[in-house]
């Protein structure tokens, strides 16, 4: 039996509606993302990290690291390789649903920094439009410039943007005043209702609110010569097993 498409935008629903993070009290799921490095890049991974986590290009500092052999649900770890999972930024949408915000993912790409204030997406792909993950292609297409971002302050980033309704507006400030002492960060901008937001337009009496992509920290490794291979949206994991990249 052919199994139909299934594009993006519904992806991020099925996900979002199973996170159970609770910000003020830092358990319950998040979504990840997991990637592959050579066990030779450890080291290599390990500082990319940190500095991600420094320079706030990433969405949070919580990882977990797999050696080869070992199992992650059903995926096990190849032979020669380190398994690195992330926080994905999903994980937000999850927690504004859950508030009872109605969220509607716009599309991920590449979003210009000068001075380290977001200027404008360079590049875009639409949720809708997509069975693959727009920030998991982007990477592939070698147009990011993270590791200048956190050393200069300028260049591009990976980043997503969705939208709410303006009048949903002081339930969404509440989530974001509780991730602000949370493991969880990466907000880049909120726009106003009605007003496109880093050159990308929203609905009628909706607002745009944009983030940093979770798979930036790879990007800057990819950049840096070495191999890896990055899988945006895995799976789910309580955020109890993760541990925090500065402890490294």
């Amino acid at each position: 039996m052919t199994r139909p498409l299934k594009f993006v935008d519904h992806s991020i629903e099925d996900y979002a509606m199973q996170v159970t993070f609770n910000p003020a009290e830092g358990t319950g799921t998040v979504v990840y993302n997991l990637s592959l490095i050579k066990n030779e890049d450890y080291e290599y991974a390990v500082s990319i990290l940190k500095d991600a986590y420094k320079t706030g290009v990433s969405v949070s500092g919580m990882v977990k690291f797999y050696r080869s052999g070992e199992k992650i649900s059903e995926f096990i770890v190849p032979k020669d390789c380190t398994a690195i999972c992330t926080i994905c930024s999903i994980t937000f949408d999850g927690l504004l649903i859950r508030r009872g915000v109605p969220v509607n993912p716009i599309g991920g790409g590449v979003v210009e920094i000068e001075n380290r204030t977001p200027i404008r997406f360079t590049h875009i792909i639409h949720y809708e439009y997509t069975t693959i993950d727009p920030l998991q292609v982007l990477i592939s297409q070698k147009i990011t410039s993270v590791n200048n971002v956190m050393r200069k302050g300028s260049g591009n980033i990976l980043a997503n943007i969705r939208e709410f309704h303006m009048e949903a507006e002081p339930l969404v400030g509440m989530v974001l005043d509780e991730l602000a002492s949370s493991a969880i960060m990466g907000i880049l901008e909120v726009g106003m209702p009605n007003v496109p937001l880093l050159g990308v337009p929203v609905s009628p009496q909706y607002v745009g609110i944009a983030a940093v992509g979770g798979t930036n920290p790879m990007a800057a490794i990819r950049e840096g010569g070495r191999w890896v291979n990055t899988q945006a949206m895995k799976g789910m994991m309580d955020i109890g097993e993760m541990v925090e990249i500065r402890d490294f």
